[in-house]
């Protein structure tokens, strides 16, 4: 289950990078990654500011799990739904669903569609009908917003991308410790 969950992911964001880079390419002109040619000078600051970002969005979503039983009841179905991941396997998908999401939505998407359309259709990529990931949708909405605010802010890529993998990549490893199958969370596992 986890190798082909890897590999699924990793095939899914492939094919939303691709579709990101031929439609920036050949729909829209310019680069993928970097929005003004002077955004370039700036990237190790673009890193920081995607870091602090990722780490900001991390502490909201660790405060929604601690502190309300929706925050709970999401977490413990997201682990389930991605299974037993070891840590590099989290850090994988966190890195292809960044660098693919990122592609696609700010990179391609944002320029066309503006920073609220595209914040929309972010949290409804992450919308699934069911009643304990409601709060995922609206964790999605918020931190599209700022990873549509930090595009628009430094002209590219690495700083939304930064902090998607940031958030990710923790959130998949503290899910799967915290609230998977045999974890010792309170009201969890055996």
């Amino acid at each position: 289950m986890r190798i082909r969950l890897l590999r699924l992911g990793l095939a899914f964001y492939a094919a939303l990078w691709g579709v990101a880079f031929v439609w920036r390419h050949l729909g829209q002109g310019g680069s993928l990654w970097l929005a003004s040619p002077e955004s370039e000078l700036h990237l190790l600051r673009h890193g920081a500011f995607g870091l602090a970002a990722g780490a900001a969005l991390v502490a909201g979503s660790s405060w929604l799990t601690s502190r309300f039983a929706a925050g709970e009841r999401l977490a413990r179905a997201l682990a389930e739904a991605v299974g037993p991941l070891r840590p590099g396997q989290a850090w994988i998908l966190a890195l292809a669903s960044g660098i693919g999401e990122e592609a696609f939505f700010r990179g391609a998407l944002q320029p066309v569609a503006g920073l609220g359309l595209t914040t929309l259709l972010f949290a409804l990529a992450h919308f699934v009908p069911r009643r304990e990931l409601w709060l995922w949708s609206v964790f999605a909405a918020v931190a599209g917003l700022l990873l549509g605010g930090l595009y628009e802010l430094t002209g590219s890529l690495l700083a939304p991308t930064v902090a998607h993998v940031v958030v990710n990549g923790v959130n998949l490893n503290r899910l799967v410790r915290q609230y998977g199958p045999g974890s010792r969370a309170p009201g969890g596992g055996p």
